[in-house]
């Protein structure tokens, strides 16, 4: 069971995260590498939305894999290319996003290794197995 940190003393948190989270001992634990928007057909979609849908979708398959899922996140690391991204890939975040709600960072990068690409997420979770 993992026990959630938003103290009083601390602004409120600006979207669906929290500020901390405490995982319990025993837990597994599960780093992903970041994830970018291509298909397994080498597609690219030419959005955010696109491309977080498949970030999203490859985190998954890799939290399956593992024998975990979406509720054992436990940090999630966003990266956008444009302040304008922002809210589009929230809106994918949010929809995979369970509680209680990871810890979170959204930065704003210059670029990937390649210039079609516009969003990559990672993710950490934890499982008491």
């Amino acid at each position: 069971m993992k026990k959630v940190f938003n103290p009083a003393s601390v602004r409120r948190p600006f979207g669906n995260y929290n500020h901390g989270l405490l995982v319990p001992p025993g837990a597994s634990m599960l780093v992903t590498s970041g994830q970018l928007g291509i298909g397994i057909d080498d597609r690219i979609p030419a959005d955010v939305t696109g491309q977080a849908e498949l970030c999203f979708k490859a985190i998954g398959a890799i939290l399956e894999g593992a024998g975990m899922g979406f509720a054992d996140v436990i940090r999630i690391g966003g990266f956008v290319t444009t302040r304008e991204d922002f809210p589009a890939y929230m809106a994918v975040r949010d929809r995979y996003v369970q509680n209680p709600a990871p810890v979170s960072t959204l930065l704003i990068v210059g670029g990937f290794t390649r210039s079609e690409f516009l969003v990559e997420v990672e993710v950490t979770a934890a499982k008491v197995m």
